[in-house]
């Protein structure tokens, strides 16, 4: 009987996952986060894995002696060494289409919010006051924004396309899309330097890797316009967190909407959760009844797939 291992999930129960893989003779195992040792017991004897973001490093994976595949149950896979499968010859593979409106209308909630003020206002009326509770200048328009997006992947374009109906400015930093293709749908190309320097707003959709790790930090929040706006519905660790606090109170960037953090879930003590020009979220940008329901019922039906040899979709890391 073939082992499958949920590395770990937040979702209430593995009944999807269950109701695709015990028929097919599966032996489904939901492991919880902990060390990296009991990662490895878990997983050692697995056939297929499903992970979320329990963090597969080099020396859990070494351990995998029958493993036919990863899926991590997402779009990004910075959780898992993926060089590290590709050595052991297992594929890695991501859904990277299954959350793009949920994350690209999550994104313009986080726009619209910080361009409008809708959270300040909202308390105002409902602490018995009346009026505005920012200043005239802090009631934006997104005609008026130049937003710059740092990512043209599937959600990136997803924003690009929703950011254009507004009629404002928008530029794309994407060193990896062609200048045309981004000019091709109605924005700007630009070198990331000249898009730090030029936006309004900077909204983040690009992966994380060695080279997009803290992409914004002290530096390249240094080099803004003062009284930019963020957003982050990415990865956590494309930011410098303390770098960004700092920025936060010196007024270097004006208001920030995040979804995700360097460390989740979001510590009690982090300034972020009590900052007023702060919108949080807890890694919610891609939920949606169906969103979820596609993740983990694709998620199954891959390790399917890799333990009857059938061809794989979106291997990450060049294992076939």
């Amino acid at each position: 009987m073939p082992k499958i291992v949920i590395t770990d999930s937040t979702f209430p129960n593995i009944d999807p996952e269950r109701a695709i893989l015990e028929p097919a003779g599966c032996e489904v195992v939901l492991g919880q986060r902990g060390p990296e040792n009991a990662l490895i017991e878990l997983t050692r004897d697995a056939d297929g894995i499903i992970t979320q973001f329990a963090p597969l490093t080099a020396n859990v994976i070494v351990h995998m002696k029958k493993a036919k595949v990863i899926v991590r149950n997402g779009i990004g896979y910075d959780n898992i060494d993926f060089e590290s499968a590709k050595s052991h010859r297992i594929p890695v593979c991501n859904i990277p289409d299954y959350c793009i409106d949920e994350v690209a209308d999550q994104t313009l909630a986080f726009m619209l919010a910080l361009t409008r003020q809708v959270l300040p206002n909202d308390k105002l009326i409902r602490d018995g006051g009346w009026g505005m509770a920012v200043a005239e200048s802090q009631m934006r328009t997104l005609k008026e924004t130049t937003v710059g997006v740092v990512g043209f992947g599937r959600i990136g374009r997803a924003v690009v396309k929703r950011l254009l109906a507004f009629g404002g400015r928008v530029i794309v930093y994407d060193p990896l899309v062609a200048s045309d293709v981004i000019e091709a749908v109605g924005a700007e190309p630009v070198a990331l330097e000249q898009l730090l320097a030029t936006a309004d707003l900077i909204t983040l959709h690009c992966l994380m890797n060695a080279q997009t790790r803290h992409i914004l930090n002290s530096q390249s929040l240094a080099n803004m316009k003062r009284g930019t706006l963020v957003i982050n519905v990415g990865r956590g660790g494309l930011m410098d967190t303390e770098a960004l606090i700092a920025a936060l109170r010196n007024g270097q960037v004006a208001a920030a909407g995040l979804d995700v953090f360097e460390t989740e879930p979001l510590p009690v003590y982090s300034p972020l959760r009590n900052m007023s020009n702060v919108v949080v979220a807890s890694h919610l940008a891609s939920v949606s009844a169906r969103a979820m329901r596609v993740v983990r019922e694709t998620s199954a039906q891959m390790v399917l797939k890799a333990l009857r040899g059938e061809r794989l979709e979106n291997i990450v890391n060049g294992v076939v």
